[in-house]
């Protein structure tokens, strides 16, 4: 722990809840887009336009929204009292967000697909998929909030 950490333990709160929102929006968009993508020929005027949008929905938002999750979550992490370490809902709640981490990697591999026009996956996929993060959002909430355990 560290002590000096204290004075901007609100600030840590607020960054850390203002980057999770930024990157759970991205992960709720970027699947939907697939899903449109799929309608869409290869190689269109359409296609090349989703391309263009899920780079930079990935790129400039979500992937910077992830890291700076990580970052003042860990900094939260850090601070004196914020954290027991002995409770299980802490150790529920990091297996859900690594489960959202995992869920941005395949959304980064799945547009690197779509990039290429190699994309196999209907569109029914997509729609399924788009629920993952809701359900890891909901532990992960319930978890902070309720601390169930």
């Amino acid at each position: 722990m560290i002590e000096g950490f204290l004075p901007f333990l609100a600030w840590f709160k607020a960054l850390h809840v203002m980057s999770l929102i930024a990157w759970m929006a991205g992960l709720f968009y970027l699947p939907r887009l697939f899903v449109y993508h799929c309608q869409v020929v290869p190689r269109s005027a359409e296609s090349e336009r989703f391309k263009v949008m899920e780079r930079k929905l990935l790129r400039q938002i979500m992937t910077p929204a992830m890291i700076c999750t990580f970052l003042f979550g860990i900094l939260l992490a850090l601070t004196p009292g914020t954290v027991d370490w002995h409770a299980g809902w802490w150790y529920t709640k990091i297996a859900g967000v690594l489960g959202l981490a995992g869920f941005h990697g395949a959304c980064a591999s799945w547009r690197r697909q779509f990039q290429s026009d190699r994309n196999t996956r209907p569109e029914n996929f997509y729609r399924a998929a788009n629920e993952i993060p809701t359900v890891l959002m909901m532990v992960v909430v319930i978890m902070v909030i309720v601390r169930p355990f």
